[in-house]
């Protein structure tokens, strides 16, 4: 099951970014909120982020796999979202403009791409 596998990737990734805010609370002393931390301010946004979209695209991928879709548009889109992400982390952390408008277009491609696929597998 391909979607599967990229929730078990995605939640890895998660996991990564939880992480990050851990490590930079304990860093900075800050139990709750950002502390007045840009970085902390930064690495709190990157996750809720990803989790504001993943969802969404977790929805996708599976609809279109039970709807029997091509596999090849699962890993597509799937491992497009991934870089997407993980270039939006990068992005926010290291303050880069122009790697975060990739990103998020790299995201919305993926997900407008399996809303497309979507609703053509639904209507024909």
């Amino acid at each position: 099951m391909i979607t599967g596998f990229f929730a078990a990737i995605f939640t890895l990734f998660y996991i990564k970014l939880s992480f990050d805010i851990i490590g930079l609370r304990h860093k900075n002393q800050v139990s709750l909120g950002d502390g007045g931390h840009p970085e902390l301010e930064r690495a709190i946004r990157a996750h809720g982020n990803f989790m504001e979209y993943t969802p969404l695209l977790l929805i996708l991928l599976f609809a279109l796999e039970f709807q029997g879709g091509q596999a090849i548009w699962l890993y597509v889109t799937g491992g497009t979202y991934l870089v997407g992400r993980v270039l939006h982390s990068i992005a926010l952390n290291k303050v880069k403009l122009k790697m975060r408008v990739i990103s998020m277009a790299l995201s919305f491609l993926s997900l407008l791409a399996l809303s497309i696929i979507n609703l053509y597998c639904y209507f024909v």
